[in-house]
């Protein structure tokens, strides 16, 4: 019985581990398919249900404003702009919050000294180093011609 040579126990690890790979991208892929799939579908019946959730939303408002109507007496058109009047107050309220909210977001102090600190010593770093480069080599004492007994 003779053993395989070398090279062909490296080309059947090689064959053999492009068969693994081919098929672990397959997988991968049959699994990723399926999950983009389930994804979409998920993400669209979200998007139906802000749509569904906003009509209804925008009901209530009517639904506001024929209510006010019919307890007060008052003309439709005033009821109506009651109510819009009631919403922009609350969006303007919100607006503000948030806009306060924004306002107290606070630059990354630590991080900016850091990145400072690392960037001087760099500099620092790359200036010694050019300094060294540029200095004329100086003769160790001892050294050289004249160190040399005659």
């Amino acid at each position: 019985m003779t053993e395989p040579a070398v090279g062909d126990i490296v080309k059947n690890i090689s064959e053999d581990v492009k068969v693994l790979i081919q098929g672990e991208v397959e997988l991968a892929k049959r699994e990723l398919s399926e999950s983009a799939k389930r994804g979409g579908i998920g993400a669209g019946m979200f998007g139906a249900a802000g749509y569904f959730a906003i009509n209804a939303v925008t009901l209530l408002y009517f639904a506001a404003a024929f209510g006010l109507w019919a307890l007060t007496g008052w003309h439709l058109a005033a009821c109506f702009l009651i109510v819009a009047g009631v919403l922009l107050v609350i969006a303007g309220v919100l607006a503000l919050l948030g806009y306060l909210s924004i306002k107290k977001i606070k630059a990354p102090e630590a991080t900016i000294t850091e990145a400072n600190k690392t960037i001087d010593g760099v500099k620092t770093a790359a200036q010694r180093g050019l300094a060294a480069v540029n200095q004329p080599e100086q003769p160790a004492v001892g050294v050289g011609p004249a160190a040399t007994p005659r």
